[in-house]
């Protein structure tokens, strides 16, 4: 069993103000017993087309700077952090649209850089990422995507075929649709899925933690700052059908062989 805390952050312009914001959750997640926490798209850094206006306005060395405190915050409190950032590249290539994953000993694991892009994002902010990233805590594999990403049904197949616990899903967006997306890849592919937004976004709906069979366990309120927290129990009995049972069987469905020994051609 683990224990995930989801994040419905409130997103600024000042990045020195999403960074307590960043830390005053983290430390509710680790009141919580959460073993990781995890927030929005752009969380720290704020989006291009909200908070930021230009590359050019980026204190990257802020940005960096709250980073590293974030990092030091997460050893302390020996919780594991999923966070959305603009990532900086060399000139003259555009930023990534990431993921950043600072382990409990407070270094950056890996980072996850956003690979399908809006049209805009594509023409005029960022650039693609390249590969899906896996991590794992405690036996527990994690999967991540970002944003527009949930309409690409076979990144989160591919996902499953990398036989993940549980997809992290970060957005900055309000869209109802991409909840009952997010909420059909869970149970479609039997994980659990974490759905995490901004407050500014969350009228509509909210943040939330997702079953391996599509149903919201836990979400936050509307219009408000705060986390979630849920137990990920691969031996509860509320999962049964959805880990011991339809999972083994539809990926054997998915290859053909149970069908093909089955079927006579007259």
């Amino acid at each position: 069993m683990i224990r995930i805390a989801t994040a419905q952050s409130f997103i600024s312009a000042d990045v020195r103000a999403n960074g307590r914001e960043i830390r005053k959750l983290m430390a509710r997640a680790y009141s919580s017993k959460a073993q990781l926490i995890h927030f929005p798209e752009a969380a720290i850094s704020g989006y291009i087309k909200s908070e930021i206006k230009n590359w050019e306005s980026v204190d990257w060395n802020i940005l960096r700077d709250e980073l590293e405190q974030i990092a030091a915050l997460a050893k302390e409190l020996n919780l594991w952090v999923v966070l959305g950032s603009n990532h900086q590249l060399t000139s003259p290539n555009r930023p990534y649209n990431s993921l950043y994953v600072i382990s409990n000993k407070g270094i950056v694991h890996s980072r996850y850089d956003k690979q399908y892009l809006s049209n805009t994002e594509t023409n005029d902010y960022y650039t693609a990422g390249q590969k899906e990233i896996v991590f794992e805590i405690e036996g527990w594999k994690f999967g991540l995507s970002i944003c527009i990403e949930i309409q690409f049904p076979e990144l989160f197949r591919s996902y499953q075929e990398k036989n993940v616990d549980c997809m992290l899903f970060s957005a900055y967006a309000g869209s109802e649709i991409f909840r009952i997306q997010a909420r059909a890849h869970a149970a479609t592919n039997n994980y659990w899925l974490s759905y995490s937004i901004p407050k500014q976004c969350s009228n509509r709906t909210s943040s939330a933690i997702i079953g391996p069979d599509g149903s919201i366990m836990e979400a936050c309120k509307n219009n408000q700052s705060g986390i979630v927290v849920a137990d990920l129990d691969k031996n509860s009995a509320r999962w049964e059908i959805s880990l011991k049972y339809a999972k083994p069987w539809r990926k054997k469905a998915r290859k053909g062989e149970i069908y093909q020994s089955k079927t006579k051609i007259n």
